[in-house]
């Protein structure tokens, strides 16, 4: 047997136990929450905006982001919901490289798993007791949901996850939206299916038990577009593509069907400066289209205080050193510019 066993890891309800979420902000998660499923269910009419670096890889500058967003969220409160993005484990194409803040709560450092946990529990509630604003976190690790179920309001499985049966299963006990993105390959079946997967009940082992679920009806779609066989990015933001895959959830009859657009990865071929135009032109198939509006119900964008990326070590404060992304500077005017547009 090749397995190193480095430490055990404790269980969620010691690491809970360990770093309480407030009373306060046990009240300010359960109000947003509130919020952000009656947008989903339809009930709210404003728009969600899932903002954020590619990667939480320094405590102090995603709190300081974070407090940024909390400000302009009170400015365009009437059109936006923001829920910012804090992705504290990443998913490598080759298994190489930086794997998110779980695995080295110190990018600089050797991976340390059990501080990396106490790490990203940490951040996320500094987030709800100082920013007033409970987050969004990619659901790489089924099994690592527990160190954070009392502290997200939004989920994401990503393009390569979507296919997998545990996070499907996953998300159909969660009570908080689930976006399954559409997968590399852009088969719009694949995600439509994980939809489904997560929307019933299942019976399964989770975490050491069998355990029942009673399937969650706010697991929606995330397009965030595709590469073919030869490795060209293809977008699928555009009208006729969401007018596609409006017909494919009334032909599945799927519960509070809602679209989430991402702005980059493919969709922008991972040019992080054209997601202001393709939010745009998102915004403005919203007002031609009712269908369209009354579908699409938020865009997921790339942004962190210096736009653009650099080194593990590069040193600069705010910078990704991940994908790239907007800065603050065009961040903050990207969202005063959807609210007027809104």
């Amino acid at each position: 047997m090749s397995f190193n066993f480095v430490q055990e890891i404790p269980s969620s309800q010691d690491i809970i136990k360990m770093l309480p979420l407030s009373e306060k902000g046990q009240e300010i998660k359960a109000e947003r929450d509130r919020i952000i499923k009656n947008i989903f269910e339809g009930k709210d009419s404003r728009f969600i905006l899932i903002i954020g670096p590619c990667s939480a890889d320094n405590e102090t500058a995603v709190i300081d982001y974070v407090k940024r967003l909390s400000h302009i969220q009170k400015e365009v409160e009437d059109k936006i919901v923001i829920i910012p993005r804090i992705y504290t484990n990443k998913p490598r194409t080759t298994g190489e490289g930086y794997k998110g803040m779980v695995h080295q709560p110190d990018a600089n450092k050797e991976s340390n798993m059990v501080e990396g946990i106490k790490a990203i529990r940490n951040l996320h509630i500094r987030a709800i007791e100082e920013a007033g604003l409970s987050c969004a976190d990619e659901m790489l690790y089924p099994d690592n949901y527990a160190y954070l179920e009392d502290v997200l309001s939004y989920v994401a499985i990503g393009a390569r996850s979507v296919e997998n049966q545990q996070h499907r299963l996953t998300v159909s006990g969660l009570e908080i939206p689930s976006g399954m993105k559409n997968p590399t390959s852009g088969d719009l079946s694949v995600m439509l299916n994980a939809i489904k997967a997560g929307q019933i009940e299942h019976t399964f082992i989770y975490r050491g038990w069998e355990v029942a679920t009673t399937g969650n009806p706010l697991t929606h779609s995330i397009m965030r577009g595709y590469v073919d066989q030869y490795g060209r990015s293809f977008p699928n933001y555009h009208y006729e593509d969401i007018r596609h895959l409006i017909k494919l959830y009334e032909e599945r009859a799927l519960q509070f069907p809602s679209v989430i657009i991402d702005l980059n990865h493919a969709n922008s071929n991972k040019h992080f400066e054209e997601q202001p135009r393709i939010a745009y032109e998102v915004i403005r198939n919203r007002h031609y289209d009712a269908d369209f509006k009354k579908y699409v119900k938020g865009l997921m964008i790339e942004s962190y205080i210096e736009e653009g990326a650099q080194e593990i070590d590069g040193g600069v404060y705010g910078k990704s050193i991940t994908d790239p992304c907007l800065g603050w500077d065009a961040s903050e005017a990207l969202i005063r510019e959807i609210a007027r547009k809104l």
